[in-house]
């Protein structure tokens, strides 16, 4: 079996299994009782096994993790109190990649509005039913008809042309009114006000550079940059969602590796379900539920267990439980709640031990080899070995010089999409009725006839867009773009 991950030691050591790290996980706990040290012990393990880990940043003291530890005296004191260096314990840096959506802390990360999808962008944008129903005729002529929908300025094209085509487009695929298309584009130009249009363009995020490892073997550690991404809370938890979706998509089964191909580790795990419809968290525990089985882990990291809906929470098989805190009553749910999903130990009462937690001192329960959780144990973190806190601005570009990905996505590109499309084909068919005003009036016999002639023989590129467009998903050649769970497009037509 790979090495395993040291988590802390209590009455005995506690160590997380490389060949159950799949399975998920949780880390919980009240601000200031450790949980980013935690996050960081166990991303920059999983890193030394050869494992890529993608964690946002949402604090801004994460990036450390690039650095060798060694200048702080309170994990030098843990080091000695828990005798690390018989375990293996050694400071040392880690291979990173950092991200930033909007590119000012990190190399850009984007993706497309076609790979986002109409259910995610919906939140995104804040829609009703109604106007989601709009969008998902929108996304359904754009697939259809294989046309790309990139960036916001392609999203608009699309919209001003299943509103000037609502007449006709009725009967084939629903109403699409007016008013809501008007909605929908004031929400797009809120959102990009507000800074949010970054997101959408290419180069789009390619999943496999998420998935590297350095010369030594080492995972690569894609670290988020999301101080200011958090305060969008919405944007934020979109993107997660759409990087889980793509992962789910993309990935072949792999069953249950000796250790994951990729980790995750989702900080203020609570925004990804705050406000979401009900079918869209059902649709999110389906993916964590089945995208184990590609050897992809999901750790969420969150304040409180009762922000993870049940469905979601029930598969979260290791488990590292910070203090909470019980002032009000629904602090002591919290704390019920969490003391019950823990394995129980005779030796532990579970409920009381969590609020006299100290700062990096945690419940723990994690899987054994037979995928049982193991009875809680309590116990004192492991510090990490790189250094704990942010890193200079100087440093983080030294980094991004040399990252492995450096000069991939820097620089923004503007390919023919739906937007170019649609102009062409309007500015077309504008010329072809000028044309036509322009010819002479024949006799009525040959008005009829040539008016049947045009009618079967030179369709305007409008007409043939819309004829196009009105077909039906059984009529079409292989041509439709195929979606999956969340929304996002799968399947070879997705880099088009």
């Amino acid at each position: 079996m790979t090495e395993p991950l040291l988590i802390g030691k209590g009455e005995h050591i506690i160590w997380l299994r490389p060949d159950k790290a799949n399975r998920h996980g949780l880390i919980a706990g009240a601000t200031g009782t450790g949980k980013t040290v935690t996050l960081q012990l166990l991303a920059e393990q999983f890193s030394r096994i050869g494992v890529p880990v993608f964690m946002a940043d949402v604090k801004g003291d994460l990036a450390g993790i690039s650095q060798p530890g060694g200048e702080n005296a309170k994990v030098a004191e843990r080091v000695q109190e828990l005798d690390l260096e018989s375990l293996g314990f050694r400071y040392d840096k880690n291979p990173v990649s950092f991200w930033d959506i909007g590119g000012a802390l990190g190399h850009p990360a984007r993706t497309t509005v076609s790979e986002m999808g109409p259910m995610l962008l919906a939140r995104l944008l804040g829609l009703n039913d109604t106007q989601e129903g709009v969008l998902n005729i929108c996304f359904h002529i754009a697939d259809e008809n294989g046309l790309l929908l990139l960036d916001l300025k392609d999203l608009r094209a699309i919209l001003n042309f299943a509103s000037e085509q609502a007449d006709a487009l009725r009967t084939t695929v629903g109403h699409v009114s007016q008013a809501s298309v008007g909605a929908i584009l004031r929400r797009l130009l809120r959102f990009e006000q507000a800074g949010g249009e970054t997101l959408f363009g290419e180069p789009a995020l390619d999943l496999s550079d998420l998935m590297q490892t350095d010369i030594d073997g080492r995972g690569v550690v894609n670290i988020l940059a999301a101080e200011s991404l958090i305060q969008n809370r919405t944007l934020y938890a979109s993107f997660l969602l759409w990087l889980l979706s793509e992962l789910f998509e993309q990935l072949p089964e792999v069953g249950d590796p000796d250790k994951p191909k990729f980790v995750l580790f989702f900080d203020e795990a609570h925004l990804l379900f705050d406000d979401a419809p009900e079918v869209l968290i059902e649709r999110i525990e389906q993916v964590v539920r089945l995208i184990r089985s590609k050897g992809v882990g999901v750790y969420f990291v969150t304040q409180n267990p009762l922000d993870i809906p049940d469905t979601v929470l029930g598969q979260l098989g290791n488990r590292v439980q910070h203090a909470l805190r019980a002032f009000t009553p629904r602090d002591q749910k919290a704390v019920r709640a969490a003391a019950q999903t823990f394995r129980q130990n005779p030796a532990i009462d579970t409920e009381s031990a969590i609020t006299a937690l100290g700062v990096g001192e945690a419940l723990v329960s994690v899987l054994d080899e037979d995928g049982i959780p193991t009875p809680v144990e309590r116990v004192l973190i492991a510090p990490p070995g790189s250094q704990l806190g942010p890193i200079s601005a100087d440093e983080r570009a030294a980094l991004m010089r040399q990252s492995l990905v450096s000069g991939v996505y820097d620089q923004a590109i503007d390919r023919v999409s739906a937007y170019e499309t649609l102009k062409t084909m309007a500015e077309q068919a504008a010329r072809a009725a000028e044309q036509r005003q322009d010819l002479p009036s024949p006799p009525p016999a040959a008005t009829r006839r040539a008016s049947k002639s045009r009618s079967s023989n030179r369709q305007t590129p409008m007409e043939a867009m819309l004829k196009s467009t009105l077909r039906s998903v059984g009529s079409q050649l292989g041509r439709q773009l195929v979606r999956g769970a969340l929304g996002s497009l799968f399947g070879g037509s997705r880099r088009r």
